[in-house]
């Protein structure tokens, strides 16, 4: 009733597979890399202005920045982390800021997290905010469910009477 058949045996199957390959009716081969899917979206490495560097002018960008330079400057970024030697002095929005050295001016983020060696002299408009022991702040909080948005909510300024 049972029987067992050489399909099933490990040995003619590993040697029945190379002649497969190089039958005519068989597909070419390619090198096993074809095979594999494509990576959604490799994201690429973040952007790093090195302390040495100084900027004069606006930075837009959908990926990631770390400034460890000056920026005088507003920034717009996914993820912007300034760096203990760094100042900004300008705008900065982003989805995430992780600010370790000084900014001077407004921070609109989704998250922002001020380290116990950031310097922020600005008003800060948030979503989720952290602030370690340590860290200096002068100017307001808000917490807004949309930070990114231009105007909403923001706090303007009457314009100058002349």
């Amino acid at each position: 009733m049972f029987s067992k058949s050489k399909i099933h045996d490990p040995g003619p199957k590993a040697a029945a597979e190379p002649e497969k390959a190089k039958s005519p009716d068989a597909a070419p081969s390619r090198p096993a890399g074809d095979f594999m899917p494509a990576p959604a979206r490799a994201k690429p490495a973040a952007s790093v202005l090195s302390s040495d560097l100084t900027v004069v002018g606006n930075i837009k960008t959908t990926g990631d920045i770390q400034v460890e330079g000056v920026v005088e400057g507003d920034i717009r970024a996914h993820l912007l982390t300034v760096g203990e030697s760094a100042t900004i002095k300008g705008e900065i929005v982003a989805d995430d800021v992780v600010v370790n050295g000084r900014v001077v001016g407004r921070v609109r983020g989704l998250k922002v997290r001020l380290t116990s060696t950031a310097r922020v002299e600005g008003d800060i408009i948030h979503k989720t905010i952290a602030i370690e022991s340590g860290a200096h702040f002068e100017g307001s909080v808000q917490r807004q469910d949309d930070p990114l948005s231009s105007g909403q909510g923001t706090p303007k300024l009457a314009p100058p009477t002349e």
